[in-house]
């Protein structure tokens, strides 16, 4: 029998070449997770039980996992929220009073946080009220972007109905002009296919966020398609309702 050693600096090598091969292009890649502590329309929501963790600990897994985030960080103002998110594997960051305000936005809350971290080339932002967004999703976004040659990738969804088949009311719900002459007439599914934000996953070239101030940068931007199920963005109680059905069953 033989015994195969391996030395340390071959091992080293090994590690190495296993993690270039994780990396697209050499590129590095920041997740940042904002979780306020204040919510209007769901108290809480952030770190409520969820399928049995917390609903932030389900973005906090889905960066963890990805094999192409180098780090993950949890931006907060609450300590509560910031423990919770250090139990599941994520680092943290405490945000500023001026940052967590209703009226703060997000891009002052991810700036806040490359300004205060090591050099990346893209970050991600994984909003905590998407938690049926997985590793694979992101994974997926990421290669996307690779192929596309992109400097943005922001992720959407089909709509569930078509705008077309919406409009304002008036004071006294008159619907006499609520629909073109046009669709009137029409199916649902002779009309164009349209698309919503979902709200779960945003990549950018950290130079061009910084410069342009957004996600939604002017060109070199494509949308990444994901399933509706996987869309769902949790932010009043029948959402989270229906999120916690579907990871339940």
């Amino acid at each position: 029998k033989f015994i195969f050693q391996i030395s340390p600096q071959t091992k080293l090598l090994w590690v190495l070449l296993l993690w270039s091969a994780l990396m697209i292009d050499g590129k590095t890649f920041l997740a940042v997770i904002p979780a306020r502590g204040g919510s209007k329309r769901l108290p809480k929501k952030n770190i409520l039980d969820l399928a049995g963790k917390p609903m932030i600990a389900w973005s906090i897994d889905a960066g963890i996992k990805s094999k192409y985030i180098d780090t993950v960080i949890v931006s907060s103002d609450d300590t509560n929220i910031l423990k919770i998110a250090q139990k599941y594997g994520s680092d943290t960051m405490v945000r500023p009073r001026e940052l967590a305000g209703d009226t703060s936005t997000t891009f002052d809350t991810v700036k806040h946080v490359i300004m205060n971290e090591q050099d990346y080339d893209y970050v991600i932002l994984l909003q905590p009220t998407s938690p049926l967004r997985t590793c694979n999703d992101i994974d997926k976004a990421i290669e996307f972007l690779y192929q596309k040659k992109a400097d943005a990738v922001v992720s959407v969804c089909k709509m569930e109905h078509s705008p077309l088949w919406s409009n304002t009311l008036p004071d006294d719900k008159n619907m006499q002009n609520f629909l073109s002459k046009e669709l009137i007439n029409k199916r649902g599914q002779d009309l164009e296919t349209y698309y919503r934000l979902n709200g779960a996953i945003y990549i950018c070239k950290i130079e061009e966020f910084l410069k342009q101030k957004s996600f939604f940068i002017k060109k070199d931007i494509f949308a990444y398609e994901m399933s509706q199920k996987a869309s769902v963005d949790v932010d009043t109680q029948l959402d989270f309702e229906i999120a916690s059905s579907l990871l339940l069953h």
